[in-house]
């Protein structure tokens, strides 16, 4: 899940010409910034019993889960809503996996959209016990402790999710110039669309999106501090930035963001819009032949191969597949360039107003993950076959056979000859 406040973090140290607590106490092995859950930045400070009285009213870097999004919007979507919405993914998410997962259905394009709804799923079932505990059980203004669970915290809710999020985009793309290449340049199809490829193409997308989040397990590191905290003095996570990254702040800083906008965002937005444009075109005009030749001769068209239909409604399918994706992508990929702009450039946005976009947008997002498994039920004849013989085996229709077919295939003796749901 993605928040404004967790790119003001990253990005913060490009612009910081003050000297704050975790300046002060940087010699300092013990003492940092504070990880706290509830209380404003004046009465964090004025709890640090060491901080001297000149930096009491300096605001020390917090990451606090009340002020990091609009708590009152975030309650009831992350903790009402989306416990509900976890239910429903990882039902509908696990169904598609169980139906393409099927050695019928075993094609290349059906093994790239089982890997975007294991995806997609794990981006909502990882952080969700976070969730959980934050917005529904109300911990939001809780400190954390102990240390380990503040590492968790970290990876579960913000690093692994962008992981994945990150894989789901070029998995998308993937899906786009596979479907490109078969339908446009179908001679390359047999030579580079092969379910080898495939697997190496799965494999090194998941390997080049854990590498450009991996240096995000260590950019941070957490150290223990008593505190008063409701009349109490407890244990607390203090939040402290590694001196290899104060060394490299700003190169490693503009050097994530960089290649996150440029080759997570835009690039991959802007390739799918031209190709989703190019496979609706190509889709026209083969609706313009088939036409034609209606006109021409009932019969001609009456033979005309059941293969070929299917492979333009798939088309079709997918290119609703990747038109959901990008509805729901590009408000956050507008809203992230705008926050990197008036983070580095010149202050320009209102933060009031872009916490509640960014809130909704990652929310809009989550709901899309299960929106797939309806495009695929309403529009592939052989995928509702499919799941009908898996869980209503009494509503299948034996006559179809469809456990000899991929999705549009027809028969599967090379499951590598055609990628179509």
């Amino acid at each position: 899940m993605i928040s404004s406040k967790q790119w003001d973090q990253t990005i913060i140290n490009l612009r910081d010409k003050t000297m704050g607590i975790e300046d002060y106490y940087s010699d300092v092995p013990n003492s940092s910034t504070f990880y706290n859950l509830s209380t404003s930045y004046t009465e964090i400070a004025m709890n640090f019993t060491e901080l001297p009285p000149d930096r009491i009213n300096q605001n020390p870097e917090v990451l606090n889960i009340t002020n990091e999004v609009p708590i009152k919007y975030a309650i009831p979507l992350f903790g009402y809503a989306m416990p509900f919405l976890l239910v429903v993914t990882v039902t509908v998410n696990s169904l598609i996996v169980v139906v393409l997962s099927k050695r019928h259905m075993r094609t290349p394009t059906n093994v790239v959209l089982m890997a975007m709804a294991l995806c997609d799923m794990f981006t909502l079932l990882v952080p969700s016990p976070w969730l959980i505990y934050m917005y529904t059980f109300g911990n939001h203004y809780k400190p954390l402790w102990p240390i380990s669970l503040c590492y968790s915290w970290n990876i579960m809710y913000n690093i692994f999710p962008n992981i994945l999020h990150t894989a789901s985009m070029w998995l998308t793309l993937a899906l786009a110039v596979q479907r490109y290449i078969y339908v446009c340049h179908a001679p390359l199809a047999r030579k580079f669309c092969t379910l080898p490829n495939v697997y190496k193409c799965l494999g090194y997308i998941m390997f080049f999106a854990t590498m450009h989040n991996i240096l995000r397990f260590f950019d941070h590191e957490y150290v223990a501090f008593k505190m008063v905290w409701e009349n109490q003095t407890v244990n607390v996570c203090l939040k402290r930035t590694p001196d290899w990254v104060k060394n490299t702040a700003t190169f490693y800083h503009m050097s994530y963001f960089v290649f996150r906008i440029v080759f997570v965002y835009i690039i991959p937005c802007t390739v799918l819009i031209i190709l989703n444009l190019l496979l609706f075109k190509a889709l026209r005009q083969a609706e313009s032949r088939r036409d034609k030749l209606f006109k021409q001769s009932i019969t001609s068209f009456k033979n005309e191969p059941r293969r070929q239909l299917d492979s333009n409604l798939t088309t079709l399918m997918l290119i609703v597949v990747v038109s959901v994706f990008l509805f729901v992508e590009i408000p956050l990929v507008i809203l992230t360039l705008l926050h990197v702009i008036s983070s580095t450039i010149v202050e320009f946005l209102d933060y009031s107003i872009v916490d509640n976009l960014m809130l909704f947008s990652n929310f809009c997002i989550s709901v899309s993950y299960p929106i797939n498994f309806g495009i695929y039920c309403g529009m592939s004849r052989q995928f509702r076959q499919t799941f009908k013989e898996l869980f209503i085996a009494e509503l299948s229709d034996p006559r179809n056979g469809s456990s000899r077919y991929s999705i549009v295939n027809g028969p599967t003796k090379n499951t590598n000859d055609e990628t179509a749901l």
